[in-house]
């Protein structure tokens, strides 16, 4: 192969383009996002910088071509990534990182939520959740064994919803009396009719393909107050990741969970009767926008027992969810609590009422 003077250079100008570092202005060192003032921070002076005063990145230069590898300025270290990591940190150095190319186009976020809580409040938020189940092991109450701790940007899609509805149902009153001779009960009948059109804003759905969605739909809400115009910063010292899927893929899923919602209300509107029976119920949704946003999310790695459990935490409001390991004598103790319980009640009762227990 043929050497051809200035492609090297060029290959690497082009690979720098698409790795973005935050230098501090006043020593030069790497910056982070700082969840606790909301700025870029500089360990190493103390430097802090606002987000706004960033100036943009431009487009990566020649946008319709593969990367298959990133170098960090710092040292000069190949990145390695998967092909859905839009920020990340250099094995090496451990500067903060963001691909700009890969948050270009149909991947460019609209809004981001910044991390609100840092790695060492994630970490006693963690152990002091641990400490609160009452029917986990002892080990896993003292939260010593945590594997890791990652924070990460979970892309999501925000829906604007319209939900059409309507109901028609058969119901009833029923009222009893008496009178000196019998007894009567007189029923009612009315047939109910509802129309409803109802709007529903911003809904998340998570859309990667490596988060479970049962633990992410358990982390909301989220305060929409934070909510902000995306800006590459934000990502800077945490692990971000682009969707896997895109709005009209992920529409069926939030359909279904809004149609619960439509249905749902239309049955808070039909009151006050003894028995309802819907005769027919027609939802419709319909997507007027969704906006790509990434919300932030702390991932715990546990070992416990031989099994690695994890855990997510809401990375704004420290709400964490995930199914810990249970202690087999801890239960087998509450089981035989309660049942001792239970029986000093039923024999107080028996003894109030001059009865006895076998």
């Amino acid at each position: 192969m043929n050497y051809v003077p200035g492609k090297e250079a060029a290959l690497k100008g082009a690979d720098e383009s698409m790795v973005v570092h935050y230098k501090c202005p006043n020593c030069g060192a790497d910056m982070a996002f700082n969840s606790t003032s909301g700025m870029l921070h500089c360990d190493s002076c103390g430097t802090d910088q606002g987000v706004e005063e960033i100036p943009k990145q431009g487009d990566a230069q020649n946008p319709g071509t593969a990367v298959n590898q990133y170098h960090c300025q710092n040292c000069g270290a190949v990145l390695i990534t998967d092909k859905d990591t839009v920020a990340t940190s250099c094995s090496f150095c451990n500067a903060a990182v963001v691909l700009n190319d890969r948050l270009q186009g149909s991947f460019a976020p609209a809004k981001v939520i910044p991390f609100a809580i840092d790695r060492q409040q994630a970490q006693e938020a963690f152990k002091k959740w641990c400490r609160r189940g009452l029917l986990t092991p002892k080990e896993l109450m003292s939260a010593n064994r945590i594997k890791g701790i990652t924070g990460i940007y979970v892309p999501f899609w925000l829906y604007d919803l319209n939900g059409w509805g309507e109901a028609t149902a058969e119901c009833t009153k029923v009222r009893a009396y008496s009178d000196a001779d019998y007894n009567y009960t007189e029923t009612s009948f009315f047939h109910v009719h509802r129309t409803v059109d109802l709007n529903y804003l911003q809904v998340p759905v998570d859309a990667s393909q490596k988060m479970d969605d049962a633990l992410m739909d358990k982390l909301e809400p989220y305060d929409y107050g934070s909510l902000k115009d995306f800006m590459m910063p934000y990502l800077a010292g945490f692990l971000a990741e682009k969707y896997d899927y895109d709005n009209r893929e992920l529409f069926p899923r939030v359909r279904a969970r809004v149609e619960g919602y439509v249905s749902d209300y239309i049955n808070s509107t039909i009151s006050g009767y003894t028995t309802t029976n819907f005769i027919s119920k027609n939802i419709n949704i319909n997507e007027k926008k969704a906006d790509y946003a990434l919300f932030p999310v702390w991932m715990v790695r546990y070992d416990y027992g031989r099994k690695e459990y994890v855990f997510a935490m809401n990375g704004q409001t420290g709400k964490i969810v995930g199914r810990p390991p249970l202690s087999p004598g801890k239960i087998a103790a509450w089981f035989a609590g309660i049942s001792t319980t239970s029986f000093v009640i039923i024999k107080i009762i028996a003894m109030l009422l001059g009865g006895g227990v076998l």
